[in-house]
C-alpha cells in the first residue's frame, strides 16, 4: 500500500505543474497578464470556449437566432483556457472569477458585463423574452432545474470527469464516489424526463439548455468516453431527450461554435455571423 497523505497544519501550493491543466489553477485570482479583448460589431460581444458551459450560452444564442430575433446576432472569440486566456486583463474586467463563458452586453446605454452561464441564459432568456416563463409554477420549474443544473454539474465535470479523465493517474476511491454521485444525478433526471417532454415541463427552455451540455452530450457518448462505465443506456428517458435535444437546429449550430477541438466539422473557434457557422456545418460527412 502506498503511504497516506496525512494534510500538513498549513497547506502550501506545491503543484509541479506536471500535468497540462496545472497552470489554470493557483490560489489567487486577478489578472495575471496585460491583454485587451477583441471586439467585433455585434451588441453582444461571448468570450468562451466550447466546453458545456460554453455550449449552454451559444445554443442559446442560436435558439434565439432561429427564433428570427436578429437583436441576438453575436460575435463570439475564443478563450483557451489551457493558455491562460481566462487571466488576461481584459477577460478579468468582464468576469473576475476568471472562468468561460462571459458576456458584454452592449445594447443599452452603458455595456453590462454578465458571467455564470446561467445568469448569462437568464439575462438573454429576459432580455428577449424566450425560453423562460415570466411568471408564475412554470418559471419556478424552470429556475429549479436551471440551478440544479448549476449545483449539480460541478461532481460529474470537476468531480467525476476530473478524476476519471484528466487526473495524472486512476485512482479508485475518488472515481467510485463521484461515479456513484453522476449516477445518482441521472437517475434524479430521468425519473423527471418519465413525466415530463422536458426537464420543466411541457416547453424548451433555458433549464435544458443548461443540463444538455452536461448529461445529454454524457448519455450520447460525447463526454469522457464514459458512457459504458456509466451504463447510460439504463437512463432510457434522460436518453430520448439528449436525444431529441440533438437534433434542434440551434443545439446543432451553437454546439460547434468556440470549439478548436475535436473533428474539423465541430470546430469554430470565432463565431461572427451565421455564415461562418453554415461553412462549418457543410463539412460534415
Amino acid at each position: 500500500m502506498s503511504q497516506p497523505y496525512v494534510p500538513p497544519a498549513v497547506w502550501t501550493n506545491d503543484s509541479n505543474g506536471n500535468n497540462k491543466w496545472a497552470n489554470i489553477n493557483s490560489p489567487e485570482s486577478g489578472a495575471r497578464f496585460e491583454h485587451d479583448l477583441p471586439e467585433g460589431q455585434h451588441p453582444l460581444q461571448l468570450y468562451s470556449l466550447g466546453t458545456p458551459n460554453g455550449q449552454k450560452v451559444t445554443i442559446m444564442l442560436e435558439e434565439l437566432l432561429a427564433l428570427g430575433i436578429k437583436e441576438a446576432e453575436y460575435d463570439a472569440y475564443l478563450i483557451n483556457i489551457g493558455e491562460s486566456d481566462q487571466f488576461s486583463s481584459g477577460f478579468v474586467a468582464v468576469n473576475p472569477n476568471s472562468k468561460i463563458p462571459a458576456l458584454v452586453d452592449k445594447s443599452g446605454e452603458k455595456p453590462v458585463n454578465v458571467f455564470e452561464s446561467a445568469s448569462i441564459l437568464m439575462h438573454l432568456a429576459e432580455k428577449f423574452a424566450h425560453f423562460l416563463p415570466p411568471s408564475g409554477p412554470q418559471r419556478t420549474q424552470t429556475l429549479n432545474w436551471l440551478f440544479w443544473a448549476q449545483g449539480s454539474a460541478p461532481f460529474l465535470g470537476g468531480g467525476f470527469g476530473h478524476f476519471y479523465a484528466y487526473a495524472d493517474e486512476k485512482q479508485e476511491y475518488p472515481i467510485n464516489r463521484f461515479a456513484m454521485e453522476a449516477k445518482r444525478q441521472l437517475d434524479v433526471l430521468d425519473k423527471q424526463l418519465a413525466q415530463n417532454a422536458f426537464v420543466s415541463g411541457d416547453s424548451f427552455t433555458i433549464a435544458d439548455m443548461a443540463i444538455w451540455p452536461w448529461y445529454g452530450n454524457l448519455v450520447l457518448g460525447k463526454l469522457y468516453d464514459a458512457a459504458q462505465f456509466l451504463q447510460v443506456e439504463s437512463y432510457s428517458h434522460v436518453m430520448r431527450w439528449a436525444k431529441m435535444i440533438e437534433q434542434r437546429e440551434g443545439v446543432q449550430r451553437g454546439r460547434i461554435v468556440n470549439r478548436a477541438f475535436g473533428e474539423v466539422w465541430e470546430q469554430l473557434p470565432e463565431r461572427h455571423c451565421a455564415e461562418d457557422i453554415d461553412k462549418i456545418l457543410q463539412l460534415r460527412p
